[in-house]
């Protein structure tokens, strides 16, 4: 008979429902029980896309024998980490303080009242089975030291983020970002780009801040590393070269062999981080990426209604990457002629990874040297490339498709709003701001509440008992996405509601003992602990995020309490930042714009539009924009002319107007000076 989990909507819970394990959802069902029969909680917590969590179900949760040992001793509870990341959070942070490492699946033991005694990630099923015996011998037969273990425990997921209100005034300067930067130069891999380690995350955020810094500093390590970095990964495995979208990491140093599933998050930062690199320094390769990234999302992951999916599975028929790899038999079956095809993608007949005859997809020149040894044009090249990819396209269609997570989360969707809002912007394609407009009215219709409250999860039937309370990130990175919606169309709609977004997580979030916010609201259920969400990691941390919205919106609405917020929220963290520049790298951001400052660029008149996609063809890190035909924002008043204009501010303080943009450009390097 199904468990309880059938009754849910999530994809990752609904993977556990025929397991013969009594699984119940987190809530109040479950967690009343355990007090009630006083039975220890297991808590396991994955999400859909995950290998390990896969194989953790097969070992063990399948299996009859270790299911009944589960059931008999504890009351288990399933979470999609992605549906309820304080849950994931608050029991993450207990099994890094137990064992000094963390990761998906996560397994915890918890006293009858959500403290936790055990915990850790992947288990193998004999492994399981005698931990779950001796816990529940342990708990039987000494609960006080399980109680006084618990107590040090939890005590310690408390004090975990030792937070408080700072009032030293910092005078940030160049040389901080040199501190900042220095470090993570030293762990650059100057020969296949990302950090000198393995395995390698794509980590867009950091490789945001050192383009920036590249640019600020005309530093030339910042320069070559971020550049190879976005090279070596639009090259590698890790990148599907058929069908668009980056994999979650690799498994090697080299980009080469990834861990197959593609997240949403991921890909909508990478594409704002492509879209920003061809500003900075315009490479057809960039521009490749970006299309062929967003033509994926769009085929493969937008909803009939424009909301955004989470996540594809690594596995297919069971077998991680199946979906991705090819035989080079069968591309030759395929294509006939595939002997280009083989050589530009490294392509053997033994396989280029560990799966006999197998290969991942990977590039290792550039086209002009591949055309140049192959004795083509580089056109010619492209041509004949991009009509075998398509044939091959085709032919994968025909395959078993890698599970879809059709979870609908606020926080990524705001992530992949601001990708394609920022493609917008640099490229001008007006299917990306159709797809941008479209989601953000989707996100309006359907995760905004009466009341200026988000929802974190889509819930298609409005009935249904899918957690509706969003979480800080939620609000942090939908407020993202339409900053950058409004900068790519000037509607006020958009920039409305980012403020009123912002407003509510101020009332609702906000902690004054420490000046930031805490990552779930005052309205929702209580935890063991309420956490701050600080470090940077995969997404931007959510106080990050927030520090910076802070810093646009009191710029775009001139809000002095916004402002103060910002500055106060990144003062309780600079000691931090040097200390971990790559867990810090969106507060040193923030930090950026408070050493270089921040343009406000207004364009007004009936060419407004004309004028900003102009400007857009410039590497500008440090702006806002406003204008258009009309508006009601402060920067904006007694700036309608009567004929297009082009007002460059900083620090409250304006230029005379211009129109044409290359005097514009001429005013922001004069301030820069």
């Amino acid at each position: 008979m199904p468990n309880r989990l059938s009754k849910e909507t999530s994809p990752y819970l609904l993977q556990h429902a025929n397991n013969p394990v009594d699984w119940y959802p987190w809530g109040a069902e479950a967690l009343s029980k355990a007090k009630a029969e006083q039975k220890l909680i297991l808590v396991s917590v994955g999400y859909s896309a995950c290998h390990w969590c896969h194989v953790m179900e097969h070992e063990s949760f399948e299996d009859a024998e270790v299911a009944a040992i589960m059931n008999e001793h504890f009351v288990c509870i399933k979470v999609d980490r992605e549906e309820r990341p304080d849950v994931d959070q608050v029991y993450m942070t207990a099994v890094q303080l137990m064992t000094g490492q963390g990761g998906w699946p996560l397994n915890c033991i918890c006293l009858p009242d959500q403290r936790p005694v055990y915990g850790g990630t992947y288990f193998a099923k004999n492994n399981w089975k005698n931990l779950l015996m001796n816990l529940a011998g342990f708990w039987k037969e000494k609960p006080g030291e399980a109680i006084e273990y618990a107590d040090k425990l939890t005590n310690g997921i408390r004090q975990s983020e030792n937070l408080s209100l700072s009032d030293q005034a910092f005078e940030y300067s160049n040389s901080d970002l040199e501190d900042i930067f220095a470090p993570l130069k030293g762990s650059f891999d100057m020969a296949e780009g990302g950090y000198n380690r393995a395995p390698k995350f794509p980590l867009p955020n950091n490789w945001q801040f050192i383009l920036r810094y590249a640019h600020f500093m005309k530093d030339d390590a910042a320069h070559f590393s971020a550049r190879l970095t976005l090279e070596k990964m639009a090259f590698g495995g890790i990148y599907d070269h058929i069908g668009g979208g980056f994999a979650r990491y690799s498994v090697d140093g080299f980009w080469h062999v990834p861990h197959f599933e593609k997240m949403l998050y991921d890909n909508a930062q990478l594409v704002s981080l492509y879209s920003e690199a061809y500003q900075y320094s315009p490479d057809d390769l960039y521009k490749k990426v970006v299309y062929e990234t967003l033509e994926w999302v769009e085929r493969e992951m937008t909803s009939p209604e424009g909301g955004f999916y989470s996540a594809l599975d690594a596995d297919s028929e069971g077998v991680e990457g199946k979906f991705y790899t090819f035989t080079k038999t069968e591309i030759t079956e395929v294509l006939g002629d595939s002997e280009l095809f083989c050589l530009y993608y490294n392509i053997t007949h033994g396989g280029n990874w560990e799966e006999e005859r197998t290969n991942v997809l990977m590039r290792t020149e550039d086209d002009e040297t591949f055309a140049k040894d192959s004795g083509l044009s580089v056109e010619e090249l492209q041509i004949r490339i991009q009509a075998q990819k398509e044939k091959l396209f085709a032919y994968r269609e025909q395959r078993i498709r890698p599970g879809l997570d059709n979870k609908i989360l606020a926080s990524w969707n705001g992530m992949m709003l601001k990708g394609f809002a920022d493609a917008y912007r640099v490229f001008s394609e007006s299917r990306f701001l159709r797809m941008a407009e479209n989601n953000a009215e989707f996100i309006l219709e359907n995760l905004i509440t009466e009341g200026g409250r988000l929802s974190r999860v889509y819930k298609q039937n409005k009935e249904s008992d899918l957690p509706g309370a969003a979480f800080l990130d939620d609000y942090a990175l939908v407020i993202d996405g339409l900053i950058s919606l409004y900068e790519a169309t000037f509607n006020e709609k958009w920039l409305l509601t980012a403020r009123d977004l912002c407003e509510y997580a101020l009332q609702n979030f906000y902690d004054p003992g420490t000046g930031m916010l805490f990552y779930t609201s005052q309205h929702d259920d209580e935890l063991i602990a309420r956490k701050f969400e600080l470090l940077d990691n995969v997404i931007p941390a959510s106080n990050s995020v927030m520090a910076n919205v802070l810093l646009k919106l009191g710029h775009f609405f001139d809000d002095e309490m916004y402002l103060v917020q910002s500055k106060q929220m990144l003062q309780n963290i600079f000691p931090e930042i040097k200390t971990y520049p790559s867990g810090y790298s969106n507060w040193a951001i923030l930090l950026m714009n408070e050493v270089f400052g921040l343009y406000e660029i207004a364009i007004t008149g009936t060419k407004a539009e004309q004028k900003r996609q102009e400007l857009e063809n410039y590497f500008i890190p440090n702006k806002i924009l406003l204008g258009g035909t009309s508006g009601t924002l402060p920067l904006l008043q007694d700036k309608w002319l009567g004929q297009t204009k082009i007002f460059v501010c900083k620090n409250r303080t304006c230029q005379l107007p211009v129109t044409e943009i290359n005097d514009a450009l001429k005013q922001v390097s004069e301030y820069s000076a």
